[in-house]
């Protein structure tokens, strides 16, 4: 069983011994250690707001239950979203005026796992020395409670369903009534989430047809709720007996999209954010994009085709909004099918990501599979290498940016090595114990070969 603590929060398996797991103690301790840093931070308020939410995990209503009442026992109001989605919350925390936000999902992780996710007062992740202070403050148990006259207060919130698809509706570029008028027909697989809640009710305001393929938000994952291709198969069946357009899928949190073509094919998790930057890049007449060092090279294709620049950043969603703010990025995201869209919010959204995809559908009035042919074809690999406390990451890391050293090496985050036709991308998880291992190329067998050559090289360095 495992706990990871880092700068975007605490993350762990539930069950066990307190510091080795996500036990109860240590939900009640990193929330008490994150209501005391917002505390500090704000030293002439006399009472502090945070938002929280969940995803349908089994064990999110007690996660949830002990964080809000640890944030009541500092003395903060505490406002509960319930059942939610991450970008539901980082919507929701700018709107109530609120201090900061705690979105409890240990996102495509398995149903064990759970995690408290932390946002500032602009409803954004943490920086890294804000998250440094968390973990000291943590470690050294340097917590306050209030006595009870000045205990924080604890009311729930169901409004904001309606209030983020609303805020989505509402953005310029989101073409409704084309959509509308498109009679699209589509099947949502929600891994009994809350995506099941949240996207059908989106896709209904927006007249398309919709067939709910694992919507119950139960927490009782179906399968692997990590949008990949070998996980999908029941919706790519599911969306050729249907008949529909396209299939929709989300992680449990809702910030990860995929989508499944007409023909059951995948249109690819890096490609979601191409289809909707080449939409919005072609409606605004350019922009700039950015994205992590394991996405796509089809992001900086498309953006160059509408005489745009792209930049890539370390991974991890803090430092794409960071280099997305210095380049003044018109979108972005990762190329795990997070879609950042500035014009709503600096967060992963995958209901602003279905939105701009079905008014890019509208206005092309092409097939899904047609659509994506349309985009450079790279093919990519995600494999990664199980870890053991004994094994040192940065010096495998070390040793294979010297063996590739004559190549482009970038060590921005972790290991990049580009070749001419291909890349690979070696780094160390922020949320799980393995090294991951991303290669693309111009075909499938390729990358994969790629992938296992230096899956190799790793595995002959490590025994």
């Amino acid at each position: 069983m495992t706990l990871i603590k880092s700068i975007s929060g605490i993350r762990g398996t539930i069950g066990g011994q307190t510091s080795e797991n996500l036990t109860p103690i240590d939900a009640v301790k990193f929330a008490a250690a994150y209501g005391t840093f917002i505390k500090k931070r704000n030293p002439s308020k006399d009472k502090i707001r945070i938002v929280i939410g969940r995803d349908a995990r089994i064990s999110g209503k007690m996660i949830s239950s002990l964080v809000a009442n640890t944030l009541v026992g500092l003395g903060i109001d505490v406002i509960d979203l319930g059942l939610s989605t991450t970008p539901t919350v980082e919507v929701a925390v700018p709107i109530e005026n609120a201090d900061g936000g705690i979105i409890l999902t240990a996102s495509h992780n398995p149903k064990q796992w759970n995690a408290l996710k932390l946002l500032n007062e602009k409803g954004e992740f943490l920086n890294g020395e804000d998250g440094e202070v968390i973990l000291k403050t943590a470690e050294s148990d340097d917590f306050v409670f209030s006595e009870v006259d000045d205990l924080g207060t604890y009311s729930k919130d169901q409004s904001y369903l309606q209030k983020h698809i609303k805020e989505v509706l509402n953005l310029e570029l989101v073409a409704v009534e084309a959509i509308k008028k498109a009679n699209f027909k589509v099947v949502v697989d929600g891994v009994n989430s809350t995506g099941g809640i949240f996207i059908p009710a989106l896709l209904k305001e927006l007249n398309v047809e919709c067939i709910e393929l694992y919507c119950t938000p139960n927490g009782q994952f179906p399968h692997n709720p990590e949008p990949l291709k070998e996980h999908l198969t029941d919706i790519s069946e599911l969306v050729v007996k249907e008949n529909a357009d396209f299939g929709i899928v989300v992680d449990p949190d809702v910030d990860r999209l995929a989508l499944v073509c007409e023909d059951g094919s995948m249109f690819g998790e890096e490609y979601t954010l191409v289809a909707c930057a080449d939409y919005v890049l072609g409606k605004l007449g350019g922009g700039n994009t950015v994205s992590n060092l394991s996405s796509s090279r089809a992001l900086r294709d498309v953006t160059q085709k509408h005489g745009g620049t792209y930049t890539a950043s370390a991974v991890g969603e803090v430092n794409v909004v960071i280099k997305m703010k210095e380049t003044n990025t018109v979108i972005g995201g990762e190329g795990n099918g997070g879609i950042i869209y500035p014009a709503s919010h600096y967060g992963r959204d995958s209901l602003v990501g279905v939105a701009l995809f079905l008014s890019h559908m509208a206005h092309e009035k092409i097939s899904c599979k047609t659509l994506r042919d349309s985009y450079p074809s790279y093919f990519m690999s995600k494999n990664k290498i199980q870890l053991t406390p004994q094994i040192n990451v940065d010096l495998i890391l070390e040793m294979m940016a010297n063996k590739y050293s004559s190549e482009d090496v970038n060590t921005i985050d972790g290991v990049k090595i580009d070749f001419e036709q291909q890349w690979v991308h070696l780094r160390k998880s922020n949320t799980e114990p393995i090294i991951r291992i991303y290669t693309e190329s111009d075909s499938q067998k390729s990358a994969d070969e790629l992938a296992e050559r230096f899956i190799t090289e790793i595995t002959e360095i490590i025994s």
